[in-house]
């Protein structure tokens, strides 16, 4: 490696494991588009800091630029639900401004989405609302809606259909249940706040940095890097298997958010003593 590094850092709240994998979904993009590219948690800040470094010019603001471009066949968005336990999974074939496949939801356990909810039509939704000038990303609010089609001449505009998170982020979660308002957002569709770029970029770190099932049922646990790290080497540390020092390690679960017991969220971790 040679020349000046530079790069980039941003807040993270370890315990929210939408927060934790978008940050390892922020590391993949930029690996893919900047080179010699390392990754680390400053754990010892508050609030907790994740720092990306590179050897050639790189900065948050064009990493969120290009991830808010991110193309991909979004398909149509059928009404009828189309998903069964025996459905086929269709990958997601990202093609520019990088190439990238996505096809980790195969893994029920920590898969928060089911039925209506398009995965497909959500992450462009996502992406597109992550604001490139953002200096705190994972905590930028905001309700996300479908991005509106090119007007065409004499026909007026559609108005642009809500999206609904992946529920991802363990703030969203925690309030998700009908017992915790009184009523279902999602059936009166109800407009509401999202963070999107947590719930992009977590989609897309969920690929390479899978948490370890705990043995019990929708738990699984994760485990957070000191030490700057290339992306290619933080899958084995993420889920435990490659011990290093300094790192810390946390337990969620993917609870049901609703009484029909298909749609699920992530909770908020707890750290585990070691």
């Amino acid at each position: 490696m040679s020349g000046s590094p530079s790069g980039f850092c941003i807040p993270v709240d370890l315990g929210n494991p939408g927060q934790f994998f978008a940050c390892c979904g922020l590391l993949e993009l930029a690996d893919r588009l900047w080179a010699d590219v390392t990754g680390r948690f400053d754990c010892a800040r508050v609030p907790s800091r994740f720092e990306v470094a590179a050897q050639a010019p790189a900065s948050l603001h064009d990493l969120l630029l290009d991830a808010a471009r991110l193309d991909f066949d979004v398909g149509k968005d059928e009404a009828e639900d189309y998903e069964t336990e025996d459905s086929a999974l269709h990958p997601i074939v990202i093609k520019r401004p990088v190439s990238l496949v996505l096809d980790w939801w195969s893994e029920k356990s920590i898969k928060p989405w089911a039925g209506s909810m398009k995965e497909r039509a959500i992450l462009h939704a996502m992406l597109r609302a992550i604001d490139p000038d953002s200096l705190d990303p994972l905590n930028d609010a905001k309700a996300v809606f479908d991005p509106l089609p090119p007007a065409e001449a004499g026909k007026r505009r559609k108005k642009p259909e809500k999206r609904e998170p992946f529920y991802f982020d363990s703030r969203r979660g925690s309030n998700a249940h009908p017992l915790d308002s009184g009523f279902s957002p999602d059936v009166h569709q109800k407009e509401s706040i999202c963070f999107p770029a947590v719930e992009a970029m977590c989609f897309v770190g969920l690929q390479r940095a899978r948490p370890q099932t705990t043995g019990e049922p929708n738990e699984s646990r994760y485990t957070v890097w000191t030490r700057p790290m290339p992306v290619n080497a933080i899958a084995p540390v993420v889920c435990g298997l490659a011990r290093i020092q300094g790192s810390l390690t946390f337990e969620f679960k993917n609870i049901f958010r609703t009484d029909q017991r298909k749609h699920k969220c992530f909770a908020r971790a707890v750290r585990v003593k070691e």
